[in-house]
Protein backbone atom coordinates (compact mmCIF):
# COMPACT_ATOMS: atom_id res chain seq x y z
CA UNK A 1 0.00 0.00 0.00
CA UNK A 2 1.56 3.12 -0.77
CA UNK A 3 1.74 6.54 1.43
CA UNK A 4 -0.84 8.06 -0.57
CA UNK A 5 -3.28 5.28 0.04
CA UNK A 6 -2.45 4.75 3.30
CA UNK A 7 -3.36 8.22 4.28
CA UNK A 8 -6.42 8.24 2.34
CA UNK A 9 -7.59 4.91 4.76
CA UNK A 10 -6.28 6.84 7.78
CA UNK A 11 -8.10 10.18 7.12
CA UNK A 12 -11.56 8.00 6.47
CA UNK A 13 -10.83 8.01 10.29
CA UNK A 14 -11.35 11.74 10.93
CA UNK A 15 -14.53 13.59 11.93
CA UNK A 16 -16.04 15.06 8.96
CA UNK A 17 -14.61 18.59 9.62
CA UNK A 18 -11.10 17.31 9.61
CA UNK A 19 -11.67 15.20 6.96
CA UNK A 20 -12.81 18.33 4.86
CA UNK A 21 -10.52 20.51 5.67
CA UNK A 22 -7.65 18.41 5.50
CA UNK A 23 -4.35 20.11 4.44
CA UNK A 24 -3.98 17.46 1.27
CA UNK A 25 -6.29 17.97 -1.81
CA UNK A 26 -7.00 14.06 -2.18
CA UNK A 27 -8.24 13.69 1.27
CA UNK A 28 -10.42 16.67 1.04
CA UNK A 29 -11.59 15.24 -2.78
CA UNK A 30 -12.26 11.88 -1.22
CA UNK A 31 -14.49 13.49 1.69
CA UNK A 32 -16.50 15.12 -0.78
CA UNK A 33 -17.53 12.30 -2.68
CA UNK A 34 -18.01 10.29 0.64
CA UNK A 35 -20.19 13.28 2.00
CA UNK A 36 -22.66 13.38 -1.43
CA UNK A 37 -22.57 9.84 -1.18
CA UNK A 38 -24.21 9.71 2.73
CA UNK A 39 -26.40 12.43 1.71
CA UNK A 40 -27.69 10.30 -1.10
CA UNK A 41 -28.85 7.98 0.72
CA UNK A 42 -30.56 10.19 3.00
CA UNK A 43 -34.84 9.83 2.50
CA UNK A 44 -35.64 11.50 5.75
CA UNK A 45 -35.18 14.83 5.99
CA UNK A 46 -35.07 15.21 9.38
CA UNK A 47 -32.36 12.42 9.25
CA UNK A 48 -30.18 13.71 12.19
CA UNK A 49 -27.24 13.44 9.94
CA UNK A 50 -28.34 16.25 7.87
CA UNK A 51 -27.91 18.80 10.77
CA UNK A 52 -24.37 17.42 11.29
CA UNK A 53 -23.62 18.30 8.02
CA UNK A 54 -25.61 21.90 7.56
CA UNK A 55 -22.35 24.16 9.02
CA UNK A 56 -19.58 22.44 6.83
CA UNK A 57 -20.76 23.65 3.59
CA UNK A 58 -19.76 27.21 3.67
CA UNK A 59 -16.13 26.03 4.09
CA UNK A 60 -15.87 23.79 1.56
CA UNK A 61 -17.64 25.65 -1.20
CA UNK A 62 -14.99 27.82 -1.04
CA UNK A 63 -12.16 25.65 -0.88
CA UNK A 64 -9.02 26.74 -3.14
CA UNK A 65 -8.04 23.55 -4.89
CA UNK A 66 -10.82 23.99 -8.28
CA UNK A 67 -11.49 19.76 -8.44
CA UNK A 68 -12.44 19.87 -4.89
CA UNK A 69 -14.73 22.47 -4.84
CA UNK A 70 -16.32 21.22 -7.65
CA UNK A 71 -16.82 18.22 -5.34
CA UNK A 72 -17.76 20.41 -2.18
CA UNK A 73 -20.56 21.54 -4.98
CA UNK A 74 -21.79 17.92 -5.23
CA UNK A 75 -21.82 17.30 -2.08
CA UNK A 76 -23.92 20.80 -1.35
CA UNK A 77 -26.41 19.50 -4.03
CA UNK A 78 -26.92 15.98 -2.82
CA UNK A 79 -27.24 17.81 0.70
CA UNK A 80 -30.34 19.91 -0.74
CA UNK A 81 -32.04 17.71 -2.22
CA UNK A 82 -32.04 15.16 0.48
CA UNK A 83 -33.06 18.41 3.00
CA UNK A 84 -35.87 20.51 3.88
CA UNK A 85 -36.61 23.95 4.60
CA UNK A 86 -35.13 23.93 8.22
CA UNK A 87 -32.02 24.16 6.35
CA UNK A 88 -32.56 27.34 5.23
CA UNK A 89 -30.88 28.83 8.39
CA UNK A 90 -27.67 28.23 7.11
CA UNK A 91 -28.04 29.36 3.29
CA UNK A 92 -26.94 33.08 3.60
CA UNK A 93 -23.43 31.95 4.96
CA UNK A 94 -23.46 28.96 2.27
CA UNK A 95 -24.53 31.58 -0.46
CA UNK A 96 -22.63 34.19 0.37
CA UNK A 97 -19.70 31.54 0.05
CA UNK A 98 -20.51 30.27 -3.50
CA UNK A 99 -20.64 33.94 -4.51
CA UNK A 100 -17.00 34.96 -3.51
CA UNK A 101 -15.54 31.66 -4.56
CA UNK A 102 -17.48 29.90 -7.03
CA UNK A 103 -19.03 32.09 -9.96
CA UNK A 104 -15.30 33.22 -11.31
CA UNK A 105 -14.45 29.29 -11.38
CA UNK A 106 -14.55 26.84 -14.28
CA UNK A 107 -17.68 26.72 -16.11
CA UNK A 108 -18.90 23.37 -14.42
CA UNK A 109 -18.29 24.63 -11.08
CA UNK A 110 -20.18 27.70 -12.21
CA UNK A 111 -22.95 25.59 -13.75
CA UNK A 112 -23.23 23.76 -10.31
CA UNK A 113 -23.05 26.59 -8.26
CA UNK A 114 -26.15 27.99 -9.94
CA UNK A 115 -27.92 24.34 -9.48
CA UNK A 116 -26.48 25.08 -5.92
CA UNK A 117 -28.55 28.48 -5.71
CA UNK A 118 -32.07 26.98 -7.60
CA UNK A 119 -32.41 24.57 -4.78
CA UNK A 120 -31.87 26.87 -2.07
CA UNK A 121 -34.94 29.21 -3.77
CA UNK A 122 -36.76 25.65 -3.77
CA UNK A 123 -35.99 25.40 -0.04
CA UNK A 124 -37.32 28.66 0.69
CA UNK A 125 -34.36 30.03 1.34
CA UNK A 126 -35.11 33.28 -1.33
CA UNK A 127 -34.13 35.89 0.52
CA UNK A 128 -30.69 34.57 1.50
CA UNK A 129 -30.44 33.99 -2.27
CA UNK A 130 -31.52 37.00 -3.34
CA UNK A 131 -29.13 38.82 -0.62
CA UNK A 132 -26.04 36.82 -2.15
CA UNK A 133 -27.33 38.27 -6.00
CA UNK A 134 -27.20 41.53 -4.65
CA UNK A 135 -23.86 41.07 -3.63
CA UNK A 136 -22.66 39.24 -6.90
CA UNK A 137 -23.76 41.75 -9.17
CA UNK A 138 -21.17 44.17 -7.45
CA UNK A 139 -18.23 41.81 -7.78
CA UNK A 140 -15.72 44.11 -10.21
CA UNK A 141 -14.77 40.80 -11.98
CA UNK A 142 -17.79 40.96 -14.68
CA UNK A 143 -17.25 36.84 -15.34
CA UNK A 144 -19.17 36.40 -12.10
CA UNK A 145 -21.83 38.93 -12.64
CA UNK A 146 -23.64 37.13 -15.73
CA UNK A 147 -23.71 33.74 -14.03
CA UNK A 148 -25.69 35.48 -10.88
CA UNK A 149 -28.06 37.44 -13.36
CA UNK A 150 -28.53 33.67 -15.25
CA UNK A 151 -29.23 32.05 -12.10
CA UNK A 152 -32.09 34.95 -11.22
CA UNK A 153 -33.69 34.36 -14.48
CA UNK A 154 -33.59 30.69 -13.87
CA UNK A 155 -35.49 31.56 -10.32
CA UNK A 156 -37.81 33.91 -11.85
CA UNK A 157 -38.71 31.68 -14.55
CA UNK A 158 -39.21 28.26 -12.96
CA UNK A 159 -40.65 29.68 -9.72
CA UNK A 160 -42.37 32.47 -10.88
CA UNK A 161 -43.33 36.09 -9.30
CA UNK A 162 -44.97 34.97 -6.08
CA UNK A 163 -42.45 32.94 -4.81
CA UNK A 164 -38.92 35.20 -6.12
CA UNK A 165 -39.83 38.44 -5.42
CA UNK A 166 -39.55 41.21 -8.37
CA UNK A 167 -39.15 44.40 -6.20
CA UNK A 168 -35.40 42.94 -5.13
CA UNK A 169 -35.20 41.77 -8.71
CA UNK A 170 -36.22 44.85 -9.72
CA UNK A 171 -33.82 47.23 -7.37
CA UNK A 172 -30.89 45.57 -9.31
CA UNK A 173 -31.33 46.69 -12.78
CA UNK A 174 -30.11 49.93 -12.98
CA UNK A 175 -27.04 49.07 -11.84
CA UNK A 176 -26.89 45.65 -14.65
CA UNK A 177 -28.69 48.21 -17.44
CA UNK A 178 -25.69 50.87 -16.52
CA UNK A 179 -22.54 48.30 -16.17
CA UNK A 180 -19.73 48.60 -18.50
CA UNK A 181 -19.69 45.32 -19.51
CA UNK A 182 -22.03 44.56 -22.68
CA UNK A 183 -21.76 40.47 -21.64
CA UNK A 184 -23.65 41.66 -18.53
CA UNK A 185 -25.84 44.54 -19.97
CA UNK A 186 -27.44 41.68 -22.48
CA UNK A 187 -27.79 39.34 -19.93
CA UNK A 188 -30.01 42.08 -17.82
CA UNK A 189 -32.27 42.31 -20.88
CA UNK A 190 -33.25 38.78 -20.68
CA UNK A 191 -33.90 39.37 -17.35
CA UNK A 192 -36.03 42.00 -17.56
CA UNK A 193 -38.25 40.47 -20.12
CA UNK A 194 -38.45 37.50 -17.94
CA UNK A 195 -39.70 40.21 -15.45
CA UNK A 196 -41.84 41.61 -17.77
CA UNK A 197 -43.44 38.20 -18.33
CA UNK A 198 -44.33 37.81 -14.58
CA UNK A 199 -45.32 41.42 -13.64
CA UNK A 200 -46.13 42.96 -17.02
CA UNK A 201 -43.97 46.19 -18.39
CA UNK A 202 -45.46 49.01 -16.25
CA UNK A 203 -43.81 48.63 -13.12
CA UNK A 204 -40.32 48.07 -15.15
CA UNK A 205 -40.97 51.58 -15.79
CA UNK A 206 -40.74 52.92 -12.46
CA UNK A 207 -36.83 52.60 -12.10
CA UNK A 208 -35.73 54.62 -15.78
CA UNK A 209 -34.96 57.65 -13.86
CA UNK A 210 -32.56 56.17 -12.18
CA UNK A 211 -30.45 55.15 -15.18
CA UNK A 212 -28.83 57.17 -17.73
CA UNK A 213 -30.04 57.91 -21.21
CA UNK A 214 -27.94 54.95 -22.85
CA UNK A 215 -29.28 52.48 -20.54
CA UNK A 216 -33.01 54.14 -20.52
CA UNK A 217 -32.85 53.61 -24.45
CA UNK A 218 -32.56 49.98 -23.86
CA UNK A 219 -34.87 49.36 -21.09
CA UNK A 220 -37.37 51.30 -23.19
CA UNK A 221 -36.01 48.87 -26.28
CA UNK A 222 -36.83 46.00 -23.74
CA UNK A 223 -39.78 46.95 -22.91
CA UNK A 224 -40.89 46.71 -26.09
CA UNK A 225 -39.99 43.76 -27.11
CA UNK A 226 -41.51 42.30 -23.85
CA UNK A 227 -45.03 43.51 -25.16
CA UNK A 228 -43.98 41.83 -29.19
CA UNK A 229 -43.02 39.19 -27.82
CA UNK A 230 -46.56 38.73 -25.19
CA UNK A 231 -48.62 39.46 -28.35
CA UNK A 232 -47.03 37.02 -30.69
CA UNK A 233 -47.86 34.33 -27.26
CA UNK A 234 -51.27 35.56 -26.86
CA UNK A 235 -52.33 36.40 -30.49
CA UNK A 236 -53.68 39.81 -31.64
CA UNK A 237 -57.69 38.88 -31.52
CA UNK A 238 -56.77 37.90 -27.18
CA UNK A 239 -56.83 40.05 -24.59
CA UNK A 240 -54.30 39.67 -21.46
CA UNK A 241 -57.45 38.07 -19.36
CA UNK A 242 -57.41 35.42 -22.03
CA UNK A 243 -53.77 34.75 -21.62
CA UNK A 244 -53.00 31.05 -20.24
CA UNK A 245 -49.50 33.34 -18.57
CA UNK A 246 -50.98 36.93 -18.72
CA UNK A 247 -48.49 38.67 -16.24
CA UNK A 248 -49.41 38.37 -12.36
CA UNK A 249 -50.97 41.57 -11.23
CA UNK A 250 -48.06 43.46 -9.12
CA UNK A 251 -48.90 46.31 -6.95
CA UNK A 252 -46.26 48.92 -8.20
CA UNK A 253 -46.70 50.51 -4.37
CA UNK A 254 -45.10 47.06 -3.26
CA UNK A 255 -42.25 47.95 -5.80
CA UNK A 256 -40.86 51.12 -3.81
CA UNK A 257 -39.01 51.90 -1.11
CA UNK A 258 -40.62 53.95 1.17
CA UNK A 259 -39.37 57.60 1.52
CA UNK A 260 -39.52 60.04 4.95
CA UNK A 261 -40.92 63.11 4.28
CA UNK A 262 -41.06 64.48 7.92
CA UNK A 263 -37.64 64.94 7.76
CA UNK A 264 -37.72 67.43 4.38
CA UNK A 265 -40.93 68.85 5.62
CA UNK A 266 -39.50 70.28 9.15
CA UNK A 267 -36.54 72.51 7.61
CA UNK A 268 -39.22 73.91 4.96
CA UNK A 269 -40.68 76.03 7.47
CA UNK A 270 -44.07 74.21 7.03
CA UNK A 271 -45.06 74.67 10.93
CA UNK A 272 -44.34 78.68 10.61
CA UNK A 273 -45.62 79.30 7.18
CA UNK A 274 -48.99 77.17 7.87
CA UNK A 275 -49.60 80.27 10.85
CA UNK A 276 -48.94 82.68 8.37
CA UNK A 277 -51.13 85.79 8.77
CA UNK A 278 -51.38 85.56 4.87
CA UNK A 279 -53.21 83.10 3.31
CA UNK A 280 -50.71 83.00 0.23
CA UNK A 281 -48.26 81.79 2.65
CA UNK A 282 -50.20 79.13 4.33
CA UNK A 283 -51.06 77.58 0.58
CA UNK A 284 -47.36 77.89 -0.05
CA UNK A 285 -46.74 75.70 2.99
CA UNK A 286 -49.34 73.23 2.55
CA UNK A 287 -48.14 73.20 -0.99
CA UNK A 288 -44.87 72.12 0.19
CA UNK A 289 -46.37 69.50 2.10
CA UNK A 290 -48.43 68.28 -1.12
CA UNK A 291 -45.26 68.28 -3.25
CA UNK A 292 -43.39 66.27 -0.27
CA UNK A 293 -46.35 63.37 -0.57
CA UNK A 294 -46.97 62.84 -3.83
CA UNK A 295 -44.39 60.02 -4.31
CA UNK A 296 -45.10 56.69 -4.24
CA UNK A 297 -44.49 55.47 -0.87
CA UNK A 298 -44.20 57.13 2.04
CA UNK A 299 -42.51 55.77 4.88
CA UNK A 300 -44.41 55.75 8.28
CA UNK A 301 -43.69 58.13 11.08
CA UNK A 302 -45.40 60.44 13.75
CA UNK A 303 -48.21 62.61 11.35
CA UNK A 304 -50.52 62.91 13.72
CA UNK A 305 -49.56 67.20 14.33
CA UNK A 306 -49.59 66.90 10.52
CA UNK A 307 -53.33 65.76 10.20
CA UNK A 308 -54.09 68.39 13.26
CA UNK A 309 -53.11 71.26 11.22
CA UNK A 310 -54.55 69.71 8.25
CA UNK A 311 -57.54 69.24 9.89
CA UNK A 312 -57.55 73.48 10.59
CA UNK A 313 -56.93 74.21 7.33
CA UNK A 314 -59.61 72.50 5.78
CA UNK A 315 -62.10 74.65 7.19
CA UNK A 316 -59.87 77.87 6.61
CA UNK A 317 -61.28 80.71 4.88
CA UNK A 318 -59.62 81.05 2.01
CA UNK A 319 -60.70 78.51 -0.08
CA UNK A 320 -57.15 77.71 -1.96
CA UNK A 321 -55.60 77.00 1.09
CA UNK A 322 -58.32 74.38 1.90
CA UNK A 323 -58.59 73.14 -1.63
CA UNK A 324 -54.65 72.45 -1.07
CA UNK A 325 -54.95 71.12 2.62
CA UNK A 326 -57.52 68.61 1.14
CA UNK A 327 -55.20 67.30 -1.94
CA UNK A 328 -52.31 66.80 0.65
CA UNK A 329 -54.50 64.76 2.79
CA UNK A 330 -55.12 62.43 -0.84
CA UNK A 331 -51.73 62.47 -1.30
CA UNK A 332 -51.07 61.33 2.65
CA UNK A 333 -53.62 58.31 2.03
CA UNK A 334 -51.67 57.72 -1.34
CA UNK A 335 -48.23 56.94 -0.08
CA UNK A 336 -49.07 55.78 3.52
CA UNK A 337 -52.29 53.64 2.65
CA UNK A 338 -52.57 51.37 5.88
CA UNK A 339 -50.41 53.35 7.80
CA UNK A 340 -52.73 56.53 7.63
CA UNK A 341 -55.58 54.68 9.17
CA UNK A 342 -56.35 56.39 11.85
CA UNK A 343 -55.71 60.42 10.34
CA UNK A 344 -58.14 59.01 7.98
CA UNK A 345 -60.99 58.44 10.86
CA UNK A 346 -59.60 61.68 12.20
CA UNK A 347 -59.98 64.03 9.27
CA UNK A 348 -63.33 61.94 7.76
CA UNK A 349 -66.08 63.94 9.73
CA UNK A 350 -64.98 67.65 9.03
CA UNK A 351 -64.33 66.12 5.20
CA UNK A 352 -67.70 65.15 4.96
CA UNK A 353 -69.04 68.02 6.52
CA UNK A 354 -67.38 70.15 4.11
CA UNK A 355 -68.58 68.76 1.28
CA UNK A 356 -71.70 71.67 1.83
CA UNK A 357 -69.69 73.77 -0.17
CA UNK A 358 -70.62 74.16 -3.60
CA UNK A 359 -67.17 75.19 -5.27
CA UNK A 360 -66.25 73.07 -8.04
CA UNK A 361 -62.56 73.38 -7.22
CA UNK A 362 -63.27 72.21 -3.69
CA UNK A 363 -65.71 69.47 -4.66
CA UNK A 364 -63.50 68.16 -6.72
CA UNK A 365 -60.79 67.91 -4.58
CA UNK A 366 -63.05 66.14 -1.45
CA UNK A 367 -64.01 63.58 -3.72
CA UNK A 368 -60.62 62.78 -4.95
CA UNK A 369 -59.30 63.04 -1.10
CA UNK A 370 -62.32 60.72 0.19
CA UNK A 371 -62.00 57.77 -2.82
CA UNK A 372 -58.27 57.70 -2.49
CA UNK A 373 -58.46 57.43 1.52
CA UNK A 374 -61.22 54.28 0.65
CA UNK A 375 -59.20 53.02 -2.44
CA UNK A 376 -55.84 53.37 -0.35
CA UNK A 377 -56.88 51.40 2.64
CA UNK A 378 -57.37 53.66 5.07
CA UNK A 379 -60.52 53.22 5.69
CA UNK A 380 -63.14 50.89 5.27
CA UNK A 381 -67.13 50.64 5.34
CA UNK A 382 -67.19 48.46 8.48
CA UNK A 383 -65.43 51.39 10.20
CA UNK A 384 -67.21 54.85 8.66
CA UNK A 385 -70.81 53.56 9.50
CA UNK A 386 -71.17 56.06 11.98
CA UNK A 387 -69.87 58.81 10.68
CA UNK A 388 -71.71 58.28 7.16
CA UNK A 389 -75.27 57.97 9.79
CA UNK A 390 -74.30 61.24 11.25
CA UNK A 391 -73.41 62.79 7.84
CA UNK A 392 -76.66 61.69 6.06
CA UNK A 393 -78.62 63.53 8.93
CA UNK A 394 -76.70 67.07 8.15
CA UNK A 395 -78.97 69.63 7.59
CA UNK A 396 -77.34 70.80 4.46
CA UNK A 397 -78.95 68.24 1.49
CA UNK A 398 -75.57 68.35 -0.63
CA UNK A 399 -73.64 66.47 2.67
CA UNK A 400 -76.49 63.89 2.39
CA UNK A 401 -76.47 63.42 -1.47
CA UNK A 402 -72.60 63.54 -1.91
CA UNK A 403 -71.83 61.48 1.36
CA UNK A 404 -73.84 58.55 -0.51
CA UNK A 405 -72.63 59.43 -3.41
CA UNK A 406 -69.05 58.28 -1.58
CA UNK A 407 -70.36 55.24 -0.28
CA UNK A 408 -71.50 54.12 -3.46
CA UNK A 409 -68.42 54.35 -4.88
CA UNK A 410 -66.83 52.48 -1.92
CA UNK A 411 -68.79 49.92 -2.39
CA UNK A 412 -68.22 49.88 -5.63
CA UNK A 413 -64.59 49.30 -5.44
CA UNK A 414 -64.77 46.71 -2.55
CA UNK A 415 -65.27 42.67 -3.23
CA UNK A 416 -68.36 40.73 -2.35
CA UNK A 417 -67.11 39.53 1.24
CA UNK A 418 -67.03 43.14 2.92
CA UNK A 419 -70.77 44.23 1.28
CA UNK A 420 -72.18 40.52 2.78
CA UNK A 421 -70.57 41.83 6.35
CA UNK A 422 -71.68 45.73 6.01
CA UNK A 423 -74.89 45.44 4.07
CA UNK A 424 -77.00 45.39 6.83
CA UNK A 425 -75.47 48.37 8.37
CA UNK A 426 -76.35 50.06 5.23
CA UNK A 427 -79.21 49.42 3.77
CA UNK A 428 -81.34 50.62 6.65
CA UNK A 429 -79.24 54.12 6.09
CA UNK A 430 -79.97 54.02 2.58
CA UNK A 431 -84.16 53.26 3.04
CA UNK A 432 -83.96 56.32 5.60
CA UNK A 433 -82.74 58.39 3.16
CA UNK A 434 -85.49 57.41 0.29
CA UNK A 435 -88.05 59.37 2.44
CA UNK A 436 -86.07 62.52 2.55
CA UNK A 437 -87.28 65.56 0.84
CA UNK A 438 -84.38 66.47 -1.63
CA UNK A 439 -84.52 64.38 -4.91
CA UNK A 440 -80.69 64.08 -5.42
CA UNK A 441 -80.26 62.14 -1.98
CA UNK A 442 -83.13 59.94 -2.54
CA UNK A 443 -81.59 59.31 -6.21
CA UNK A 444 -78.21 58.52 -4.03
CA UNK A 445 -79.68 56.65 -1.69
CA UNK A 446 -81.36 54.35 -4.60
CA UNK A 447 -77.33 54.36 -6.21
CA UNK A 448 -76.23 52.78 -3.39
CA UNK A 449 -78.71 49.91 -2.90
CA UNK A 450 -78.22 49.01 -6.49
CA UNK A 451 -73.97 48.98 -6.18
CA UNK A 452 -75.31 46.64 -3.14
CA UNK A 453 -77.35 44.83 -5.49
CA UNK A 454 -74.96 44.70 -7.90
CA UNK A 455 -72.64 43.07 -5.94
CA UNK A 456 -74.10 40.47 -3.63
CA UNK A 457 -77.39 40.23 -5.45
CA UNK A 458 -81.34 41.03 -4.40
CA UNK A 459 -81.22 38.85 -1.42
CA UNK A 460 -80.05 41.07 1.17
CA UNK A 461 -82.30 44.11 0.09
CA UNK A 462 -86.10 41.90 -0.32
CA UNK A 463 -86.79 42.17 3.34
CA UNK A 464 -86.16 45.49 3.15
CA UNK A 465 -88.04 46.11 -0.36
CA UNK A 466 -91.18 44.78 1.11
CA UNK A 467 -91.18 48.41 2.81
CA UNK A 468 -91.29 50.68 -0.81
CA UNK A 469 -94.12 51.09 -2.65
CA UNK A 470 -94.76 50.14 -6.36
CA UNK A 471 -93.11 53.25 -7.79
CA UNK A 472 -89.67 53.19 -5.74
CA UNK A 473 -89.57 49.18 -5.87
CA UNK A 474 -89.88 49.90 -9.44
CA UNK A 475 -87.16 52.87 -9.52
CA UNK A 476 -84.77 50.35 -8.31
CA UNK A 477 -85.26 47.51 -10.46
CA UNK A 478 -84.95 49.61 -13.40
CA UNK A 479 -81.90 50.84 -11.84
CA UNK A 480 -80.46 47.94 -10.88
CA UNK A 481 -81.17 46.24 -14.57
CA UNK A 482 -78.53 48.59 -15.77
CA UNK A 483 -75.98 46.45 -14.39
CA UNK A 484 -76.15 44.39 -17.46
CA UNK A 485 -74.11 41.06 -16.76
CA UNK A 486 -73.87 41.49 -13.32
CA UNK A 487 -77.83 41.44 -13.15
CA UNK A 488 -77.79 38.64 -15.26
CA UNK A 489 -75.92 36.81 -12.45
CA UNK A 490 -78.49 37.28 -9.74
CA UNK A 491 -81.54 36.54 -11.82
CA UNK A 492 -79.77 33.37 -13.21
CA UNK A 493 -79.08 32.84 -9.41
CA UNK A 494 -83.45 32.92 -8.26
CA UNK A 495 -83.03 35.61 -5.89
CA UNK A 496 -85.59 37.55 -8.36
CA UNK A 497 -87.86 34.64 -7.97
CA UNK A 498 -87.77 34.62 -4.34
CA UNK A 499 -88.60 38.02 -3.89
CA UNK A 500 -91.39 38.19 -6.20
CA UNK A 501 -93.75 36.62 -3.49
CA UNK A 502 -93.16 39.90 -1.55
CA UNK A 503 -93.60 42.57 -4.04
CA UNK A 504 -97.08 43.79 -6.09
CA UNK A 505 -98.54 41.47 -8.91
CA UNK A 506 -96.72 44.14 -11.16
CA UNK A 507 -93.56 43.50 -11.05
CA UNK A 508 -92.15 40.27 -13.00
CA UNK A 509 -88.40 39.38 -12.63
CA UNK A 510 -88.41 40.43 -16.05
CA UNK A 511 -87.77 44.03 -14.26
CA UNK A 512 -84.86 43.43 -12.98
CA UNK A 513 -82.60 41.83 -16.09
CA UNK A 514 -84.16 43.72 -18.92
Amino acid sequence: MSEEEKLLKEAKKLPWEDRLLHKNWKVRNEANIDLASHCDSISDPKDSRLREFAPLFRKTVADSNAPVQERALDALIAFLRAADADAGRYAKEVCDAIVAKCLTGRPKTVEKAQAAFILWVELEAVEAFLDAMEKAIKNKVSKAVVPAIDVMFQALSEFGAKVVPPKRILKMLPELFDHQDQNVRASSKGLTLELCRWIGKDPVKSISGQLSHPARLDLSKTRSQSQKEYQKVVGPGHSEEAAPDAPLEIDEYDLMDPVDILSPLEKSGFWDGVKATKWSERKEAVAELTKLASIKRIAPGDFSEVCRTLKKLIIDVNIAVAVEAIQAIGNLARGLRSHFSGSSRFLLPVLLEKLKEKKPTLTESLTHTLQAMHKAGCLNLADIVEDVKTAVKNKVPLVRSSTLNWVTFCIETSNKAVILKVHKDYVPICMESLNDGTPDVRDSAFSVLAAVAKLVGMRPLERSLEKLDDVRRKKLSEMIAGSGDSVAAVATSGTVQAARGSMSSVETSESFIC
